[in-house]
């Protein structure tokens, strides 16, 4: 593995790649040798770079997944250059480049190579619940209303507040067939609150038949499945009223470098080495067969 950003999401996934039983972290590249990130790599005793993907392009064993946390506009030029290569590129930018993936809607959809997109964190967060919804209901509106503390929300993330939107519409378009641009409205509140505030989701769905029982049962279920990788993740809502459903998800850090209410950065990862592991794992079954 090699991660291409040393903000708050490249140190964190670069601490989970070590803790994982079949992932191995590589390289943290950066592009300023000054940055803190670069300094806290180094000390769990990763390689670093201050040359950015060129350092991934120049190293002498090839990588096979690349997990690109830097930002929407500079993972274009990562994708174009690393798509000459036979690499996963994991994508962590809301740069709607590549397959949009969410571990536990469709995680077997990850190809052998090429780019794959995370979405973002309130994508990540929300889909999983409104798939679950939607595959029982006819749904006519969606609007997810995302709230991550500010001191969550780096430099990187702050550039891209308008693809970070445009891409979680896309993606709940996309995972529940609500089509249109009044079906479905994201938002994104950065609040400045002290103590920080905890990372929260809130869907609101309207739409035709929708049961109490059968809403929460598929909210109970969707969750156990992201809480298998993300374990912060909590339903802290589920009311059903005159055909509006209203569901509330609260994610809370067990990340290894991020505070508890950094849960916008823990599930994004979390989902970002789902994928990595099931990607490995697939790997190493073939190479068994292949030597059997």
């Amino acid at each position: 593995m090699a991660v291409l950003g040393a903000g708050l999401i490249g140190v964190d996934l670069a601490a989970k790649i070590m803790r994982s039983d079949l992932l191995d972290c590589g390289l943290v590249a950066g592009r300023d040798q000054r940055t803190p990130g670069l300094r806290q790599a180094a000390d769990l005793g990763i390689a670093t770079s201050a040359d950015g993907v060129r350092s991934v392009l120049e190293a002498e064993t090839p990588f096979d997944i690349v997990f690109d946390a830097t930002n929407a506009m500079a993972h274009a030029e990562h994708a174009e250059l690393l798509g000459r290569s036979r690499i996963l590129l994991v994508d962590l930018t809301p740069s709607r480049v590549g397959r949009m993936i969410v571990p536990s809607v469709n995680g077997t959809d990850v190809p052998e190579h090429g780019d794959v997109n995370m979405v973002s964190c309130g994508g990540q967060a929300a889909v999983p619940i409104l798939h679950a919804i939607t595959r029982l209901h006819r749904v006519d509106h969606v609007e997810v209303v995302t709230t991550a503390a500010g001191l969550s929300v780096g430099r990187s993330t702050r550039l891209n507040l308008d693809e970070y939107v445009d891409t979680t519409q896309e993606a709940v378009r996309t995972f529940t067939g609500v089509k249109g641009v009044k079906g479905v409205k994201a938002i994104l509140n950065v609040s400045p609150a002290r103590p920080p505030a905890t990372f929260r989701v809130a869907m609101t769905l309207m739409g035709d038949g929708l049961d109490a029982g059968s809403v929460r049962d598929a909210v109970d279920e969707a969750a156990a499945d992201v809480q298998a990788f993300a374990a912060g993740f909590a339903v802290s809502a589920c009311v059903v009223a005159d055909g509006r459903a209203f569901v509330a998800v609260e994610v809370n850090s067990r990340g290894d470098r991020l505070p508890a209410y950094a849960g916008n950065l823990d599930i994004i990862n979390s989902a970002a080495i789902k994928v990595a592991e099931r990607h490995a794992a697939q790997a190493f079954t073939l190479a068994e067969e292949k030597t059997a």
